[in-house]
């Protein structure tokens, strides 16, 4: 059995701790992990091989770090080049498992759903796989507790092993329709993991479209490596069409089967369900961080930076970061995707960055800024190097505060150590370096016209950021 984690989902209904460039499948929201580090983490115990991983690209170096901070070993961490749905980025996982002539079982997974119950979720995925053995295409089905109107629906037809033949999937319903699914017992909320032989799945997409495969198998055939990471040619990929696995195979095939699961799942798609699924106070209220909460119930804070206090509400979402504050009703929740959609139309920095933006070499977070100065936190992880580069508008100085820094400025290298600082005058080809063991923590002041992130001309970069 091959895992296929999908990680390219953007989670705008968790803003502002979900952003484009930071989605919700690289927090920890439900745990101390990461919510893709708990995808893999909660297979321990099955039969699993190391997993595919599909992301985008800009997520790349998020998706390399946190595998490598639990030691997880991947099969492969494919970048698409752009977005072209689930149907897609399967087939490209599932080309690419058969390379070698092998025809693995996959397991299709999302990186951003919670799963209480692992004991459960691993007797699913048993029932599942022998049924794909005998050339099913397996989705697994939530038994539901309540009736949700913001999950498609499959209903049950015909036993099949340990699962069911699937009768019908039904798209998101109206509240009066979900309470006759859900009092009818054959109904299963849509969880969008699957189970399935690569051959399989493959060969139904021919079936349905033929189109989609073959672009895909163009696209793999230019497969290349890059650092952790493998890489098709763009050009051709784009030509993609865009559809999801359910419409365009699951919901066609008369291969389909079911088996159910009851696991405590949840895909985590707004915050109203983290409030679900949290553990909750006498007067209903989840909590995270620094908070007092005086005659307030059935309300979810997450507090990141600063003491949140909420008094005399109900029912409601309160989050703080850094740079931003969202206060909604919990009946309104799903609104939040329009005050996101709102921020990228007016280009503000809140729609795709935190005020803490992480790099492959380590992060900085932007502490104060003017008219003309700018002040980063900058933290560099041990034997990491920025890239070669300079900048047309902007002098920097960099004070030290931990650690040691090998600095180049012009061709000439010295070591900059805790209380010393170095200045970067504008137009000086420069690069920041860490030898040492220890993170390197320095302050950086920028001073100029212009003060963008787009001021940078990059020479050389270990990460592969060179424009070409």
């Amino acid at each position: 059995m091959k895992p296929v984690v999908l990680a390219g989902g953007s989670g705008s209904r968790l803003w502002p701790k979900s952003r484009a460039a930071l989605p919700k499948q690289f927090l920890s929201l439900t745990s101390d992990n990461t919510m893709l580090q708990d995808t893999i983490t909660r297979l321990k115990g099955t039969p699993a091989q190391n997993p595919i991983f599909i992301c985008n690209d800009a997520h790349r170096f998020l998706v390399a770090e946190q595998l490598r901070q639990k030691d997880i070993q991947h099969g492969g961490i494919l970048l698409e080049p752009v977005g072209r749905n689930t149907a897609p980025a399967i087939a490209l996982a599932a080309l690419h498992a058969t390379i070698n002539g092998e025809d693995p079982v996959l397991l299709v997974l999302a990186a951003d759903h919670l799963i209480k119950d692992n004991q459960a979720f691993h007797n699913a995925i048993a029932k599942a796989e022998k049924l794909a053995e005998q050339g099913k295409l397996v989705t697994f089905g939530i038994v539901p507790d309540q009736p949700h109107t913001g999950y498609g629906y499959i209903k049950a037809g015909e036993q099949a092993g340990e699962g069911f033949e699937v009768a019908q999937f039904v798209e998101k319903p109206a509240l009066e329709t979900a309470k006759e699914y859900v009092d009818s017992g054959s109904y299963y909320w849509n969880s969008g993991m699957f189970m399935f032989k690569a051959s399989r799945y493959l060969e139904e997409l021919e079936k349905y479209n033929p189109e989609m495969l073959d672009v895909c198998k163009r696209a793999i055939d230019t497969e290349t490596p890059d650092l952790d990471f493998i890489r098709v040619e763009h050009d051709i990929f784009a030509k993609c069409p865009d559809d999801s696995i359910d419409y365009a195979v699951m919901e066609k095939t008369d291969s389909a089967a079911m088996v159910p699961l009851d696991a405590g799942w949840s895909d985590v798609g707004s915050w109203s369900s983290l409030w679900e699924t949290a553990e909750k106070d006498e007067n209903g209220n989840a909590t995270v961080g620094d908070t007092i909460l005086e005659n307030t119930k059935n309300s979810y804070v997450n507090a990141e930076q600063r003491l949140v206090s909420v008094i005399g509400l109900e029912d409601v979402i309160v989050v703080e970061t850094k740079d931003a504050v969202m206060v909604a009703h919990k009946d309104d929740a799903q609104s939040i995707k329009a005050v996101v959609n709102k921020l990228k139309a007016e280009r503000r920095p809140e729609f795709e960055f935190h005020r803490e933006v992480f790099r492959p070499w380590g992060s900085y977070d932007s502490i104060d800024s003017g008219a003309r100065f700018q002040v980063k936190r900058i933290t560099v992880k041990p034997g990491e190097k920025l890239s070669v580069q300079m900048h047309h508008h902007r002098a920097e100085h960099w004070i030290v505060v931990s650690g040691s820094a090998n600095v180049t400025i012009n061709e000439e290298t010295q070591l900059v150590t805790e209380n010393e600082s170095v200045y970067i005058p504008i137009g000086a080809v420069h690069a920041l370096e860490n030898p040492g063991k220890i993170p390197l923590e320095l302050i950086e002041v920028q001073s100029g016209a212009y003060l963008g992130e787009d001021d940078i001309v990059r020479f050389s970069d270990r990460y592969g950021r060179v424009a070409k």
